[in-house]
This record gives structure tokens, C-alpha cells and sequence, in this order.
């Protein structure tokens, strides 16, 4: 079954600008259907990043996905980022703004890290307070996406499923899954990815990520350093019969081939667009998981899935 879609246009596949790839697209306007550029990276700069930004915006649609927002933290909301972020979205166009259901630092501190919230009642009613406020300051909606996440929290109440359909219809913010971390996690903490999929509203999914990972035994990390796993497109197959077809995106932010060879990794999603459901998702990962059920407060770890180049 289909889900009736929301206000967004399906802008086809798309790739994450990354500054790497500026000569390439500037000198050849290659035939990729839209970029999603990291917002920390152009808010501040009136530089050439700034200047490049500009003349691809003038011929391919734009998306804005911030890694800062801090939707998730106890600090107040940050207004001059909020303020800036939505002049910048003015300039380029932008078709949406998004970040991550996660928090980035404390007591005026960033950890640079994308930071799970506890997924209980009183998380989930702080976070929709501090969407109304940003959706009122940006004078849009706000798209949201499942971060990859490492531990969780002994006070949650719910799965991640949950939290996001709940937090989207009291908002009426959009979703931006990231089938990849959905993966990730699920090899993390043991869950069922399909279940998670099948789960999430379909009709609030406004954007697809997919992105590659690593495999370090006994979990994964998400590293966007590589190609997209099988059991990655098959979830990625189901979002699409599910969502009737999404605007969707390759990452990829370390070890970054030419620019050809990545927009091929995205094209690959059209082998996926079919009416067939995955057979199966096997777990190529590590047979063994660790145990973190039970841990109640998240470290800081090492900068990994935040996207700032």
C-alpha cells in the first residue's frame, strides 16, 4: 500500500555537495538531479564556498541538512543560528531544511556529534516544544532524521518508531529517513529494521539517505566512507514501495571518490524502485551484538556520522 504523500515534490536522486567535487560540477554541470549541501558549511561563509553554493543553486534544486540544530538538547534553541539558517535558505532556494533528532551539546558546549535523546514522554513533548518554535522561526517545516546511534537509554519507554510518528503528527514536521542508520542501529541494539520501516508514517517521509558503513565487528559505525550494503537497498526497496518514490540522496564524506563515481552509487536506486518487496534482509554484520540495553547516560564518543566536512 501507498501512502497519500505530503506537500513536497519528489526531486529524483540526488548527492550531498561536498568541496571536493566544485571543479567537477562547475566545469561539466553533470546530469545529477539535485544537491543537499551541509548548512554549517555555507552559513558563515561569504567566501568561495559561499560563491560556488550560488552558481549551482542557480541550476540545480537545493536542500539544506544541518547537523547543529540540537533539537534534543536542554540548552535553549539557539536564535541567531535558527536566523541565519533561514537567510540561507532564502538564498539558495531551498526546497527544505533538515537535521537530526539528536543533540549536539550542553551548557553552550558542542560535542560535534550527533547524541541520542532518551526516547520517553518527557523527552517527546520537550522536543515537539522546541519543533513549533523552530517551524515558527523558519517559516517552513522541519524535516527530521533518524540519527545512527551507539547506546540507548535504560528511561525509554517506546522504540525510535514510535517517538518519530508521535513527534510528526503533533508537529506536522516532515521525515527524512536514513535507511542506512535505520541498519546501523538495528545491528547496534537488535532490533528489527524491517519492523522500523514498516512502522515509521510513510506518509510524512519527505527525503530517503542512503550511505555506506562500517563493520567493526561487533557493531557498525555509520562512516559514509563506501558503497551501499544489499541489505541496505532492500530496505531502501521497501521505503520506496511503501512512500510511492522520495527524493533521495547518497552520502558520502570520507574517502570521497570523483564525482562520477558517486553519483553512480545513488543511480543504483533505480534498480530498486520495483513493486516486489525484499525477500530478505540478512544480517551481514557481526553474529554477535554487544549489550547496551541497560546504559543510562551517553558519552561523548568520536566525531563519526556528523556531516560537516
Amino acid at each position: 500500500m501507498v501512502a497519500p504523500r505530503l506537500g513536497h515534490d519528489n526531486l529524483g536522486l540526488g548527492v550531498g555537495l561536498r568541496s571536493t567535487h566544485y571543479p567537477y560540477i562547475l566545469e561539466n554541470e553533470p546530469n545529477v538531479d539535485w544537491f543537499e549541501i551541509i548548512s554549517e558549511n555555507y552559513m558563515d561563509s561569504q567566501g568561495r564556498p559561499r560563491y560556488v553554493l550560488e552558481q549551482i543553486a542557480e541550476r540545480y534544486p537545493i536542500v539544506m541538512h544541518g547537523v547543529s540544530m540540537s533539537i534534543g538538547s536542554s540548552d535553549p534553541l539557539d536564535f541567531d543560528y535558527l536566523n541565519k539558517l533561514k537567510a540561507l535558505a532564502k538564498v539558495v532556494d531551498a526546497r527544505w531544511v533538515s537535521d537530526h533528532l539528536c543533540w549536539t551539546g550542553v551548557a553552550g558546549r558542542n560535542t560535534h556529534d550527533l547524541l541520542p535523546v532518551p526516547l520517553d514522554e518527557q523527552t517527546l513533548w520537550h522536543v515537539i516544544e522546541r519543533i513549533h518554535v523552530v517551524q515558527d522561526v523558519l517559516e517552513r517545516p522541519l524535516i527530521l532524521e533518524n540519527p545512527s546511534t551507539y547506546i540507548t537509554f535504560a528511561q525509554s519507554t517506546m522504540p525510535e518508531w514510535e517517538f518519530l510518528t508521535r513527534m510528526a503528527e503533533a508537529t506536522d514536521c516532515g521525515l527524512l529517513l536514513d535507511v542506512n542508520n535505520v541498519y546501523v542501529s538495528s545491528v547496534n541494539h537488535d532490533f528489527d529494521p524491517i519492523e522500523y520501516v514498516e512502522s515509521v508514517p510513510h506518509e510524512r517521509i519527505v527525503q530517503c539517505h542512503l550511505a555506506g558503513h562500517t563493520n567493526m565487528g561487533t557493531y557498525c559505525i555509520d562512516t559514509h566512507d563506501g558503497k551501499v550494503i544489499d541489505p541496505v537497498w532492500e530496505l531502501y526497496r521497501l521505503t520506496h514501495q511503501r512512500t510511492g518514490g522520495i527524493s533521495t540522496l547518497l552520502e558520502w564524506d570520507a574517502d570521497i571518490p570523483p564525482f562520477p563515481e558517486v553519483h553512480a552509487e545513488v543511480l543504483k536506486a533505480k534498480q530498486h524502485m520495483s513493486d516486489q518487496l525484499p525477500i530478505n534482509i540478512v544480517d551481514t554484520e557481526a553474529a554477535s551484538k554487544p549489550d547496551v540495553s541497560n546504559t543510562a547516560i551517553p558519552q561523548p564518543v568520536v566525531s563519526v556520522g556528523a556531516e560537516v566536512e
